[in-house]
């Protein structure tokens, strides 16, 4: 049995190593991939989940990362993570931030690793 970090980091991993496979080096969408896998953590801490994770969304280039934390967190869809979002009781509420923290962390890690985001960050995109 696998724990709940070991699940978040296969997961994370899987679809950090499919998204570079697909994303040369320097391409503006790996850039754009990675800079919002280091970030967002931190959106989430100062803005909360919700509001975090409605940014994102609002911004049209970060789709496929949100479709990558939404299915490594158990959902469909991206639109079913942020629907639970912003109807989940408090207690749901408090439980789905920690599970989204914990695999944004291996999300970060892998986009640091697999996508290399120094040169990301060499190219304008601020971790």
């Amino acid at each position: 049995m696998k724990t709940i970090e070991q699940e978040f980091a296969e997961k994370a991993y899987e679809k950090t190593e499919a998204y570079g496979n697909g994303h040369p080096k320097g391409s503006a969408e790996r850039d754009k991939y990675v800079g919002m896998a280091q970030t967002l953590p931190i959106l989430v801490r100062t803005a909360g989940l919700a509001e975090a994770l409605a940014f994102a969304e609002s911004r049209k280039e970060n789709k496929d990362f949100l479709e990558h934390l939404a299915s490594a967190l158990g959902f469909s869809t991206r639109a079913d993570l942020l629907r639970e979002s912003r109807e989940a009781e408090m207690r749901e509420y408090v439980y789905l931030t920690r599970r989204v923290m914990m695999a944004l962390k291996w999300f970060k890690r892998f986009s640091q690793s697999v996508l290399d985001a120094d040169a990301a960050k060499n190219n304008g995109v601020q971790p």
